[in-house]
This record gives C-alpha cells, structure tokens and sequence, in this order.
C-alpha cells in the first residue's frame, strides 16, 4: 500500500489564501459587531480566536445552537450588534427559534460553516448540508454563499450591511470550496 501525505484542506485547515478569517474578522468589527455567539468548530476557528482575544467584545459560547438566536435578540435589545457562528449541521437545531428573528424583525447575522457540499466524504454530513439554504429561506433568512477566499470578506460585509442597516435575516454559507473538505 502507498503511503499519501495528508494535504492542510483534508485536515480542515482554510483554503487558498489564509487570511481570509482575519478579513473578516476586521469586516465584523468595523460593523461594531461586538458579540460573538458561537458552537466550537473549526472552520470558524480564527474567528473564536480573535473574538476571546479581542478585549472590546464579548464571545459567548453556547450549548446548542438556537441559543445564539435568542442571543441575537438580547444584543439589538440592548443596542448591540452581534453575529452567530455555527457549523451548517446546527442549522436544524435553530428552524423553530428563526421565528423569533423572524417575527421580532431584528438585525440577524449567522456564519455558517458549511459541511455537506462539496467534496463531502461524510454521508452523514450531507443531508442537512444540502438542506442548510432551503431550510433557512424557508424561515426568511437571506443566504449568500462564499466560495472563494478572495470573496469571503466581501460577502460577509454585503451580509453585514443588509442585517445592520436594512434589519434583515442574513446568512453567509463558508462553503467547502472556501474552508476545505474534512477527512472521513
């Protein structure tokens, strides 16, 4: 048997260029972003990082994802801005809770890392990556997708103005293409 050498994007290491998470780090807080709700995960590793080192915000890690919903809520209530960060497998965890952002009509920014797409070797991954954009347009939340690392900054401040300034639901889906395919 051969022996093959195990690549960075197979260990899930960010594709491409590698400061993209920093970009977008600083895209989140030139927006004043300042809470940062999150479930551990690795593709929004260099985000975690930077929010628990960064001083001026707030980084709040929860036990299941839906609780960043409600978070979100309590930052625009208390005249903060905040962001979820999640793994797209959590998705499913938040359907009901989307409601309140719904029918509350407040600013709500999620990232979204993505499993199930592409180059996913793990079929239990897939079902709820494919579901992740119809599922979150079905609840009225707004998906743009980020391929490529030169993008990603980009999306996440397109995303950023239409939930800060025009009080929408936004999604931003880090694809495969962008954070790399786990093994399996």
């Amino acid at each position: 048997m051969t022996e093959r050498t195990i690549t960075g994007v197979e260990r899930g290491e960010p594709r491409g260029d590698a400061a993209w998470p920093d970009e977008i780090y600083r895209v989140l807080r030139e927006f004043d972003v300042t809470q940062f709700a999150y479930v551990p995960d690795a593709g929004h590793k260099v985000l975690i990082d930077r929010s628990l080192a960064d001083p001026a915000v707030h980084s709040v890690p929860l036990t299941t994802e839906e609780e960043g919903v409600g978070l979100l809520a309590g930052a625009h209530l208390g005249g903060a801005r905040a962001v979820l960060l999640m793994q797209s497998s959590g998705v499913g965890n938040c359907i009901n809770f989307l409601s309140l952002a719904k029918g509350g009509q407040f600013p709500f920014l999620m990232l979204v890392s993505m499993r199930g797409d592409f180059g996913e070797g793990n079929p239990w991954q897939i079902p709820m990556g494919q579901a992740v954009a119809p599922v979150l347009e079905a609840m009225g939340v707004i998906c743009i997708r980020a391929d490529e690392s030169g993008d990603a900054a980009a999306t996440v401040r397109a995303a950023a103005t239409m939930a800060f300034q025009s009080g929408q639901a936004v999604a931003v889906l880090l694809t495969q293409k962008l954070i790399g395919a786990k093994p399996f």
